[in-house]
């Protein structure tokens, strides 16, 4: 190649090398680098999978909004508020209840109140309930282990998981949040500061310590200092809502059958943990900005930047190895980055925010349907999910899997939340988690431990002791102490359950016992109905005829309380709002027919025995008869560890 040529290939290819840095630096200038990579392409994501979702899941409408680099960059609505109207669902406009979102507003309120200096995270909550004359106070059921604050914000306070009735159908029927949380105060059933367990309670009486230290109710409060200094004018925690907000409200759906019809049970005296808050997407928009931007939106601070990073920053964890939970923000991580979430689920509506910091970027989603089989829980991750990975881009390489013991974790484990006074506690004989041991040290576990309702299995492989990565996913999970922890939710822990309370001995035991009991109800009435019309008499003595009768009522008993029971948990699209509003005929039947079930096996139990004494029948039949008393027994053992007995 001669000189010239040479010469003339050098400045071309250093032309083509100016022109390729100078179009990146352009393409580099036009997108911020905090902002969402192709921001045209985010709406795809989000445009297509929201469709889909609205189809598949059965959920009438959504409305969604990006925001990253300090402004909004998305917000769509899709599908319907009003299904009877064809109201479409504007991002703007469109209010819907936000559930458990509104406890991001609780955490900023509380925590202005520190900033104020009327309220102590680490101080006792008592202090305040008692200087400010509130008329009751938390039990002291750990002496020197107080309720702390910082607790409340935390998930750690340690109190029962009770809700049955916690919500009303209508504004007017909700009670005073102090009357409500006098009244229904539940049991502390673990030391405060020692484990997760996602508290609505303890929220809720975060809420009522602003109100005793600001003078103001809570929901006058919020809107105040607030909603007000943020410009998020269409959001409200009044009960009723102002009209101009109710009357843009959607109306929230569950399926039944192949129609929706209206989901009740977003209202009641709880407001800080999300009843009858309602806003709509562009306004948690700016939320999310105010979070990203440490506490200040516009000009207008509502809380200080030290105080917003410690919402955003761990504060408990149950796990080191996992991620932990600031104040109410809960900490998961996606593709190797951190991100900060907060879930709400309501009859009838479901939200999720998610914060990418790392981005400066936050995406919030609402949908106004419970969808089939509850799925509209999950759709509002799944969107996190798809946002997320767009905007981080590859996740990390899987961490190497190692080889080690898995056995020792083996068996039942239970959740936190499980209630200890109430018949939800019956929830555990299906929601428990089963761990099995794999080859090459894997784990499997069965059961809803996916946010996930298709996916009721899991396989992890080991990446270190007692730390298990979900093979060919991005979950991980730990054990420690004989519990269970979960990447995905720091507001939960699973306990390692003893052999006597498996939930599968339970549910043998259950469908044995009511198997005994079932035949010989039949047996029984076939029996006397083909003796009466028969004409015969029975030889058996007075005493023996009555034994039988109490018997043959404890198995009719015990039969129909299952078949309400069923009846009860039959359709999961309105399970949820059933137990928000508490007022199905069928939560107050299941315990009275049990209780009675209750007086007549003790007075089976006194017969059988007389039966031997006195040889009433033969010896089969007196065999049959103590196997009847016997599965009575153990039906009602069970049926009250689930406090299914009322």
């Amino acid at each position: 190649m001669s000189t010239r040529r040479s010469a003339t290939a050098a400045v071309s290819l250093l032309l083509a090398v100016l022109m390729t840095v100078l179009a990146t630096a352009a393409s580099a200038s036009a997108t911020p680098s905090g902002s969402p990579r192709q921001s045209r392409s985010l709406e795809d994501v989000v445009d297509d999978l929201v469709k889909k979702q609205l189809d598949e899941y059965r959920i009438p409408g959504a409305a969604v909004v990006v925001v990253s680099g300090g402004r909004q960059v998305l917000a769509k609505g899709y599908g319907v508020a009003d299904i009877d109207r064809n109201t479409r669902v504007d991002a703007r406009r469109t209010g819907f209840f936000m559930g458990s979102d509104a406890k991001v507003f609780t955490a900023m309120a509380v925590l202005q109140q520190v900033e104020r200096k009327k309220l102590d995270l680490r101080a006792d909550v008592n202090r305040y309930l008692t200087r400010h004359k509130a008329g009751f106070t938390i039990k002291d059921s750990y002496p020197g282990r107080p309720v702390t604050v910082r607790d409340l914000l935390m998930h750690t306070a340690g109190f029962d998981n009770s809700i049955i009735g916690r919500a009303t159908a209508h504004p007017e029927d909700a009670e005073r949040l102090r009357d409500s949380l006098a009244e229904h105060q539940p049991k502390r059933v673990r030391p405060p500061g020692k484990v997760s367990s996602y508290d609505n309670y303890g929220v809720a009486l975060a809420g009522y310590l602003v109100e005793l230290t600001s003078g103001e109710r809570f929901d006058a409060y919020v809107g105040r200092h607030i909603l007000q200094p943020l410009g998020m004018t269409r959001t409200s925690f009044a009960q009723p809502h102002p009209a101009a907000i109710a009357t843009e409200r959607a109306d929230g759906y569950r399926p039944d059958g192949k129609r929706q019809v209206p989901a009740e049970g977003q209202y009641g005296a709880w407001t800080p943990t999300g009843a009858a808050a309602v806003t709509t997407a562009t306004d948690m928009g700016r939320l999310m900005l105010a979070q990203l931007a440490g506490g200040s939106l516009g000009g207008h601070r509502v809380l200080g930047e030290r105080l917003t990073r410690a919402m955003q920053h761990r504060q408990f964890g149950n796990d080191p190895r996992l991620p932990g939970i600031g104040y109410i923000l809960e900490q998961r991580d996606r593709d190797g980055h951190r991100m900060l979430v907060k879930d709400g689920d309501i009859p009838g509506f479901h939200d999720n925010l998610a914060l990418l910091p790392d981005r400066d970027t936050g995406v919030y989603v609402a949908y106004n349907g419970d969808g089939k089989d509850g799925s509209a829980s999950w759709a509002g991750q799944e969107l996190v999910n798809h946002v997320a990975d767009h905007t981080f881009g590859a996740p990390r390489r899987a961490a190497t899997a190692r080889m080690g013991e898995t056995g020792k974790f083996t068996g039942f484990y239970r959740s936190t939340r499980t209630s200890h006074s109430d018949l939800t506690r019956a929830a555990a004989l299906t929601s428990s988690v089963q761990v099995s041991a794999g080859p090459d040290s894997t784990l499997t576990t069965t059961g809803p431990l996916s946010r996930d309702p298709g996916v009721t299995k899991q396989h992890w492989v080991r990446i270190g002791d007692g730390l298990f990565q979900e093979k060919d996913g991005q979950e991980r999970l730990a054990f420690k102490d004989g519990k269970l922890f979960l990447a995905s939710d720091p507001t939960v822990a699973y306990e390692r359950l003893p052999w006597y309370e498996s939930p599968v001995l339970h549910q043998q035991l259950l469908i044995g016992s009511l198997g005994v009991l079932l035949l010989s109800v039949t047996a029984w009435t076939i029996g006397a109905l083909i003796g009466r019309r028969r004409g015969s008499a029975t030889a058996a003595p007075a005493g023996a005829q009555l034994a039988r009768l109490l018997a043959w009522t404890t198995g009719v008993l015990l039969t129909v309380a299952t078949a309400c029971f069923a009846l009860l948990v039959a359709d999961p699209n309105s399970l949820n709002q059933t137990v928000f509003l508490g007022d199905s005929p069928m939560l107050k039947l299941v315990p009275v027919l049990v209780k009675a079930a209750l007086a007549t096996t003790a007075a089976v139990l006194v017969c059988a025995v007389i039966a031997w004494w006195r040889r009433w029948w033969g010896w089969a039949a007196r065999i049959h008869y103590s196997a009847v008393a016997l599965s009575a027994v153990l039906f009602l053992v069970v049926a009250g560890n689930y406090h299914l007995v009322g």
